[in-house]
């Protein structure tokens, strides 16, 4: 794809705008360094992804130089009718002198009718310009639970990854890049079944010890475990876990708030909740 108005094109980012691109989102977003956004689209580069779409996503492109980008992540999700494919609609910014070119970055970029794209990330003075978009919202807010408060199952066990024939290729795949990423991977074992999980550890406010949930196969699994759980990352200084939800689930201990954590998404397949794997949050935040 590729446009012109009064000298400004857009374009797909190429591998060698990077540096460019990285500085200025960095610009946009000052509490992210341009390494954090060279980390987090290198990693993007090295996944597979379905062909035929942008590696990074599209710029705003000035006198050859970008000034304005989206990211756009894509991958590919297996599913009964075939594999699905979802995009994270990641940080985006332009330049202030030309801001006017903005809606050019975002509805020529999220149009194709194939493709379901999900904003994990959208700050609240910015929801209603995503629903004017054709967003809607798949998730409301977000849970923090003390899970070393919820009952252990008995003969439940609770360890770090390593691959296993229990787990299907694809979350061997999830839990192995993941914990690359520097992500918790966990496997509980119970009855003889295998219950896959990644978390990420990080401070609120750069003090409070938290867990967020990445990935679980479905989050009924997180509740029948949520004690083995928690006693297991409370040993290794997460107090409380967060994850998307919306409502308060029974059997967790914790509170339920709609203050942070809304999502949106703009396609027939919107994705479930308790997975985030391979996306911004995971191999930006990782």
């Amino acid at each position: 794809m590729s446009s012109s108005t009064a000298g400004v094109k857009l374009r797909k980012i190429a591998e060698a705008d990077l540096p460019a691109v990285a500085k200025l989102l960095s610009e946009g977003f000052p509490n992210r360094s341009v390494e954090y956004w060279l980390k987090g689209l290198r990693r993007h580069a090295a996944r597979p992804r379905p062909e035929g779409y942008p590696v990074f996503g599209f710029c705003l492109e000035s006198a050859s130089v970008p000034v304005g980008a989206i990211l756009l992540l894509f991958s590919s999700v297996p599913a009964a009718t075939g594999p699905l494919i979802r995009c994270n609609v990641s940080s985006w910014y332009v330049k202030p002198e030309f801001r006017s070119f903005g809606s050019l970055l975002i509805t020529s970029t999220i149009r194709d009718k194939n493709v379901t794209y999900f904003n994990i990330t959208p700050a609240p003075h910015t929801w209603s310009t995503v629903e004017a978009q054709g967003f809607s919202v798949y998730c409301k807010g977000q849970i923090y639970a003390a899970l070393a408060m919820s009952p252990a199952v008995k003969h439940a066990t609770v360890g770090m990854f390593s691959d296993t024939a229990a787990l299907s290729a694809m979350e061997n795949d999830i839990l192995r890049q993941h914990a690359e990423y520097g992500c918790l991977s966990l496997v509980v074992q119970h009855d003889g079944a295998s219950f896959p999980f990644v978390f990420q550890k990080h401070r609120v406010k750069g003090v409070v010890p938290i867990y967020r949930l990445i990935y679980c196969r479905d989050l009924d699994d997180l509740v029948r475990c949520a004690g083995n759980i928690g006693w297991f990352l409370l040993k290794r200084g997460g107090v409380l876990v967060r994850l998307d939800a919306n409502a308060a689930v029974a059997g967790l201990v914790g509170w339920y708030s709609e203050k942070r954590g809304r999502k949106y998404a703009k396609g027939v397949n919107p994705p479930r909740l308790g997975d985030l794997s391979f996306t911004e949050a995971a191999m930006f935040d990782g």
